[in-house]
């Protein structure tokens, strides 16, 4: 590093008078839509002159100058030799300090970072320093009511008979596979190549694709009712086809609710045997030393599994009364780039609650085929969920994370520590954040609530997801991250969702 840029670094002292002195900015505000302004700032002279006169000040006692012993060179040969360096200390400066300063003295409450040209910003010789930027805010609304809601709480106690079916998906799971030469029957499996035509043009293709017999079969971007009944009579070899309607927000716009033409071929036909629980089936799926160990962790996790439907079901009742009047409109660019972020924070809650994999999935594909609408309803329920953190002064601690990680690790297999790594490494603290203040929000709301208890019934899975678009793309910017696997039953509660 050099003399000169050494030279230039203020101290706290100095950052920390300019701090308490604000700036005397002109602010002119555009309201472009809902969530979106366009800034146009004014520094005045006086204020530029000031940091100048600061910055100078500061150099002045290190600034090292031929023919000057160092803090000997006059003030303006010191202002005048570092004349760029410090117009680019006090352009930063300044910038830094009026976008704080306008957040807070407009009262905007900022949703993403603000889009301005630094490079365009000039420090002027002359009179008062302007700039301009955009920037998303949340939207102004009037609140609505939120304590006294009515609500309808499922309620269930797990029984014997809960545990045995589910203990029989686990054991479904752990099932060998078995070629059959005749047709499948539900809940076998077939292997199959597919192919998506828009008449003669090919759209995408899968091959060698392991799909469970069920009454619908689910895709990214579309979902095929009926699938049991169009391949009742297929066996190896045989080709079957299907019109499929397109989803109304798949990634493609010019496919958008298009009928296609599905090719499905069958490869193999495959029954399930399901095995014995003998002690060597016990210790893999987690070490249990005896079948009744086994069936009390089944419970345990139907419980969990009970609790994110209840959690589910009260929270959509929540939003729907909170959200009722929300008919303010939210930008489309936000709603695409919040849709993979909704994705990411309900994948999250369904490991923490103890979901497996084609859970997951069936919830995530119906999330994507309509995205766009429940990632709306998801942003104006965070909004006003937002504002009644503030006014509760509801907020985040240390505890609060580990408390999810831990529960995230339990369902997962995974440690702690290789939990957190993950969710840093791939961006999800700040998604993990949002959960935590939402659900410690809503506790409040719902304490605040009337409760009627109603039957629940855990739902049974007439569908079969898989991994792939119809059109070729995706509506997120990727496929459904990565799981967090661990081969023992806490992550294979069963293919209940």
């Amino acid at each position: 590093m050099s003399d000169s840029a050494t030279a230039l670094a203020p101290s706290d002292a100095a950052a920390d008078e300019s701090a308490r002195q604000p700036l005397k900015l002109d602010v002119a505000i555009e309201k472009v839509s809902t969530c979106q302004r366009r800034v146009k700032v004014t520094i005045p002279r006086e204020d530029i002159n000031r940091h100048l006169e600061e910055a100078v000040a500061e150099l002045m006692p290190s600034a090292l100058l031929p023919g000057f012993r160092p803090g000997r060179a006059p003030r303006s040969l010191v202002s005048s030799r570092f004349k760029t360096e410090l117009a680019d200390q006090i352009r930063s400066k300044l910038l830094t300090e009026a976008m704080s300063q306008v957040t807070e003295q407009e009262k905007l409450s900022p949703i993403s970072e603000p889009d301005i040209d630094i490079g365009a910003v000039v420090l002027p010789d002359e009179g008062p320093m302007t700039f301009e930027f955009s920037i998303e805010v949340r939207p102004e609304f009037e609140m609505p009511t939120w304590k006294g809601l009515s609500i309808k709480r499922p309620s269930r106690t797990i029984s014997t008979d809960d545990v045995t079916e589910a203990l029989g998906n686990i054991l479904r799971e752990r099932s060998r596979l078995v070629p059959h030469d005749g047709a499948p029957a539900p809940g076998d499996m077939i292997v199959a190549n597919l192919r998506f035509l828009d008449g003669d043009k090919l759209l995408s293709e899968a091959n060698e694709l392991e799909i469970v017999i069920r009454p619908k079969l689910s895709f990214a971007d579309a979902e095929l009712p009926g699938f049991d009944a169009l391949v009742k009579k297929a066996k190896a070899g045989t080709t079957v086809t299907a019109g499929v309607k397109v989803s109304n927000e798949a990634a493609v716009e010019t496919l958008r609710g298009k009928d296609v033409t599905l090719e499905l071929t069958v490869l193999e036909v495959k029954k399930l045997e399901l095995p014995e629980l003998t002690p060597e089936l016990l210790e893999e799926l987690g070490g249990f030393e005896s079948a009744d160990a086994l069936r009390d962790a089944v419970r345990k996790q139907l419980e969990s599994q009970l609790e994110w439907h209840r959690r589910r079901q009260v929270r959509q009742q929540v939003s729907s009364a909170l959200t009722s009047s929300a008919n303010w409109d939210l930008p489309p660019d936000l709603l695409r780039r919040q849709s993979q972020r909704e994705l990411e924070r309900s994948i999250l809650e369904l490991r923490r609650s103890g979901f497996d994999d084609d859970s997951i999935r069936r919830h995530v594909n119906e999330l994507r085929q309509s995205v766009m609408a429940s990632t709306a309803r998801a942003l104006k329920e965070h909004f006003i969920l937002e504002r009644i953190a503030e006014e509760q002064s509801i907020a985040d601690s240390a505890a609060d994370y580990d408390e999810e990680i831990r529960a995230i690790a339990a369902q997962s297999g995974e440690p702690p520590r290789r939990v957190r790594a993950s969710l840093e490494k791939r961006g999800l603290m700040d998604v993990l954040r949002n959960q935590i203040i939402e659900r410690k929000t809503l506790d409040v709301v719902t304490e605040n609530a009337k409760f009627t208890d109603m039957p629940f019934e855990f739902p049974r899975p007439d569908t079969d997801a898989v991994d792939h678009a119809v059109c070729g793309m995706l509506v997120g910017e990727e496929e459904i991250p990565t799981a967090l696997h661990a081969e023992a039953v806490v992550r294979t509660p069963g293919k209940r969702a």
